[in-house]
């Protein structure tokens, strides 16, 4: 289950709150405390979740669903019992009722006539003008024409419920006719859309209100229950065609207005407090309710003159009050579904305020205006539900219900830009309707993203440097396990540049999406541990500095980061194990068939120098054998080897060396480093000895923060190495330096000889 949208710090049981989802009033460092204090919950399992819907929830639910079903079956009885003609009426160019057909034999005549007049069976002769068309009265601006339009429909339900009545046409002739039941296939198949939206939008409100009862989820409920009325007015008034049913009228303008009133109260105290309570959240709620209930009370008495335009512009007051809470609430947390429903209150009111304009303007022509009233208010409260259903699920919606919530705003925009140039500039249908739809769709690209673009966002990185962290990543994860966490909260900052980030220790078996949108767990794997593991989570929050929010795809990009780091590692330690092996095996068989030779050509030596030769040799053979075979070498023992083995060498010419290592740490060094570094420093001392003649050769080594430097000097004759020939042996020391990821360097010492720097950055980050 999904959690509500309206839920918030102010319920009376905090501990019943999911903190990620709470944003209450903090700076970053109280943020990332709760974010530890949340790992420490003891958070229900899906088992203990799902036997809470077992309890009096879903027995509430239940009983709700079927409550709302008996409504609708009850609606849908009564509209189907209440007397109707069987016909279909229009306005003509002259605003006067025109029979458009019927399938009554009787009446077939007469099709295409203007009724004038309908007398009942008691005699009383009603004048039928164009607003017995008139479905509403609530978008009637004018209060002297509502009035006409209660009596009319007044007097005609009364005609048609008392039996028999006569049909009065422009051509003179009349027609008696007997209402009758139009049963339920006379409802259509809008009154069944109508209803079922309604259902799903009261469902919808039920499921918010019982996952988790607070004062937020319940102004959510009374905005969804009120545009559920209102569909359900829409619903009863379209099966009805010349009149409505007795009472119907009255009850519409009252309870509708009510209806819209209360959706922008209740907007008014839920974004006073989600999602971050404000310091006027008490004031501003009392405020909205107050003014509201007032109006209502003055409407319901027949006091308030011109009631439509208080409707109309206390609506859009309270729309433009929820947008400047949603801003005032950005600017404390920049939580980015302030920024969503900041821009979806925009499209809202912007399409209340284009409405109420078109209806206004077209009030003086009453053949349009039954027109503009019969389709647009229709049309704005369908996307108005839609944008409802839309909302407790908008941060893990698809983006088909994302598409269609848009969708439903160009299709609101169209039609009153079509109904508004028809009244003002009175264009032509196919002009009109031209026009209006091109500028719709260029509405829908601009907003399209500038809507949505706090859901989807896009990713600071692109694939090639992804997948360059992660390799990166998994070499330094194999260098150092317990850096995981720390490496996987840096890669998530640079791919989603949260505002907060924090490493908690808790249980979580994948990604998932927390607090609406605005936070995202991430768990640490332990890469090294043979089966998957958990080292405890990643919590960031408010992805891409507060302005977008974390969507589906985001957990499935994170698992699948998480997944590939895992085989990246996996794949480097089977190569590595196929490697050590393969340099075992070089090195057994060097030790068994070179080693065994050269045991054997010393001891038949001819001469001393030659034996001592071979022996040499045979040692060194050992040492890379030795070398081959271990996984790693700490710095300190290399180190004593290459001066054990330096100093044969430099001994045997008569030259002197001079050894010095310092050291901040001991680090390990890898096969393909120490190999590196020995053949380097081996080279180093034969171009010495080959070519120097120095009697005195320095060599230092020192590692301070993990880089390494070479000091090789000698006193011998070389001279200018800008100018030597870059043969095998220096060239062999420059690629192995290079492979190891450093810098080397050849110059004159000041009086004689040449001094070699090597330098090699992030020692141990290069095993």
């Amino acid at each position: 289950m999904s959690r509500p949208l309206f839920d918030h710090a102010a319920d009376s049981d905090p501990a019943a709150n999911d903190p990620l989802g709470d944003p209450a009033s903090r700076d970053a460092a109280t943020g990332i405390d709760s974010l530890i204090e949340f790992a420490r919950l003891d958070r229900p399992s899906p088992h203990r979740h799902n036997a809470k819907w077992m309890g009096w929830r879903l027995r509430l639910l239940v009983g709700a669903a079927l409550l709302g079903c008996l409504g609708i079956a009850l609606l849908a009885r009564w509209a189907a019992s209440q007397p109707t003609l069987d016909a279909t009426w229009r306005l003509n160019p002259q605003a006067a009722v025109e029979l458009a057909n019927t399938g009554d034999p009787l009446l077939k005549p007469h099709v295409g006539e203007v009724l004038v007049a309908v007398t009942s069976q008691e005699g009383h002769r009603l004048a039928i003008e164009g607003l017995a068309l008139q479905r509403s009265p609530r978008w009637m601006p004018d209060d002297t024409q509502r009035e006409r339009h209660l009596r009319l429909h007044d007097q005609l339900a009364r005609a048609l419920a008392g039996g028999t009545v006569q049909l009065h046409f422009s051509d003179g002739h009349t027609q008696s006719w007997r209402p009758t039941a139009g049963g339920f296939g006379s409802l259509g198949l809008l009154f069944w859309l109508l209803a079922a939206l309604a259902l799903a939008l009261y469902m919808v409100a039920m499921v918010v209100v019982l996952s988790r009862p607070s004062r937020g989820n319940l102004a959510y409920a009374v905005m969804a229950l009120c545009q559920a009325g209102n569909l359900l007015f829409l619903a009863a008034e379209s099966a009805s065609e010349l009149t409505l049913p007795a009472g119907l009228p009255l009850w519409d303008l009252q309870a509708r207005v009510a209806f819209d009133l209360l959706t922008g109260a209740a907007l008014v105290h839920a974004f006073s407090r989600y999602p971050h309570r404000l310091p006027v959240a008490r004031w501003a709620s009392a405020v909205a309710w107050g003014a509201v209930i007032a109006l209502c009370t003055a409407n319901g008495l027949g006091v308030l003159p011109h009631a439509w335009w208080w409707a109309q512009l206390g609506g859009a007051a309270l729309g433009v009050s929820a947008i400047g809470l949603l801003t005032w609430s950005y600017r404390l947390e920049p939580h980015p579904f302030s920024v969503v429903l900041r821009r979806f209150g925009v499209v809202n009111v912007a399409t209340w305020m284009l409405l109420t304009l078109t209806v206004a303007l077209a009030g003086t022509q009453s053949g349009l205006q039954q027109t503009i009233v019969s389709v647009g208010p229709m049309i704005w409260y369908v996307f108005f539900s839609s944008i409802l259903l839309l909302v407790p699920f908008l941060s893990r919606s698809q983006q088909l219900m994302r598409e269609f919530s848009l969708l439903a705003a160009v299709s609101t925009v169209a039609t009153a830009l079509d109904l508004l140039f028809v009244a003002v500039f009175s264009f032509g249908q196919f002009t009109s309707l031209t026009l209006s739809l091109f500028l719709s769709l260029a509405a829908y690209s601009g907003a399209r993203q500038w809507v949505l673009s706090h859901l989807l966002g896009s990713n600071m990185l692109t694939m090639e440097r992804l997948f360059e962290r992660l390799y990166r990543m998994a070499r330094e994860v194999e260098a150092h396990p317990q850096r995981t966490p720390h490496l996987l909260s840096r890669l998530l900052r640079e791919l989603f540049e949260p505002l907060e980030a924090a490493i908690v220790q808790r249980a979580c078996s994948g990604s998932r999406i927390g607090g609406d949108g605005s936070t995202l767990l991430v768990p640490i794997p332990d890469l090294m541990a043979p089966h998957p593991a958990s080292q405890g989570v990643v919590v960031i929050r408010y992805a891409h500095r507060g302005r977008r929010l974390f969507t589906p795809d985001d957990a499935r990009l994170t698992d699948r980061i998480v997944e590939q780091l895992r085989r990246a590692v996996a794949f480097d330690k089977a190569v590595e194990q196929g490697r050590s092996e393969e340099r075992a095996r070089i090195a057994q068989d060097l030790h068994d068939d070179i080693g065994a030779r050269l045991l054997t050509l010393m001891y038949k030596a001819p001469t001393p120098e030659m034996e001592d030769y071979v022996r040499h040799t045979l040692q060194d053979l050992k040492t890379l054998t030795r070398g081959l075979a271990a996984h790693s070498h700490q710095l300190s023992h290399a180190a004593a080897e290459w001066k054990a083995d330096l100093t044969q060498r430099l001994s045997a010419v008569h030259c002197e060396l001079v050894w010095s290592l310092n050291c901040d740490q001991d680090v390990d060094l890898g096969v393909v480093q120490w190999s590196a570094l020995t053949r380097v420093l081996r080279e180093l001392v034969t171009n010495v000895i080959t070519h120097a003649r120095a009697t005195r050769v320095e060599i230092a080594l020192q590692l301070e923060r993990d880089r390494l430097d070479l000091l090789v000097r000698d006193n011998g004759l070389g001279r200018d190495p800008k100018s030597w020939a870059q043969g095998l042996g220096l060239g062999g020391v420059r690629k192995r330096v290079k492979q190891l990821g450093g810098t080397v360097e050849w110059r004159e010492v000041n009086g004689s000889g040449i001094e070699c720097r090597v330098r090699i950055p992030d020692v141990s980050q290069r095993r």
